[in-house]
């Protein structure tokens, strides 16, 4: 992909980055929002809408070739903000703070950059996903294993 291209493609992912989670300001404030908080409202449809628009936008990242580590962090910001987003109420207010297209058009940028920087920064961010992953694991297979126990001492008395 050439340097202009590169170009085109990242003003077209920070302009609907900006659209969709800093388009609208609230008045009486310097706080804006977007189109993914006001179109979050419609239950379970608005948040299905704003993670295709995010994968879209990830979709036009892997383009650039970005490490794993980046891509990876992509999609955890996709993810944390479609889970938590789908609760009504506290979600719909965490998608006007979270932002994750800009987090993810801002971690693109910053890798193009400076890509040493970045991937450097990501190894720890890396590390510390997986950390989690093995510990939300091992509670995972603990509590399992619980319930089973559980179930067997009720059913064989």
């Amino acid at each position: 992909m050439s340097d202009e291209t590169k170009l085109a493609k990242l003003r077209h992912l920070r302009k609907l980055s900006d659209l969709w989670d800093r388009s609208v300001g609230v008045p009486g404030t310097k706080f804006r929002v977007g189109l993914e908080s006001l179109i979050g409202l419609l239950p379970i449809g608005g948040d299905v809408i704003g993670i295709i628009l995010s994968v879209y936008i990830l979709f036009q990242a892997i383009q650039f070739r970005l490490p794993l580590t980046i891509l990876v962090r992509m999609l955890f910001n996709i993810i944390l903000d479609g889970a938590v987003g789908s609760i009504p109420i506290l979600g719909d207010l965490f998608d006007t703070t979270w932002k994750a297209n800009t987090r993810n058009v801002n971690l693109l940028e910053a890798h193009l950059r400076d890509p040493v920087r970045s991937k450097q920064t990501n190894q720890w961010f890396l590390f510390l996903l997986l950390t989690v992953l093995i510990v939300v694991l091992v509670c995972f297979v603990a509590i399992s294993i619980m319930v089973v126990w559980l179930v067997w001492i009720l059913f064989h008395r």
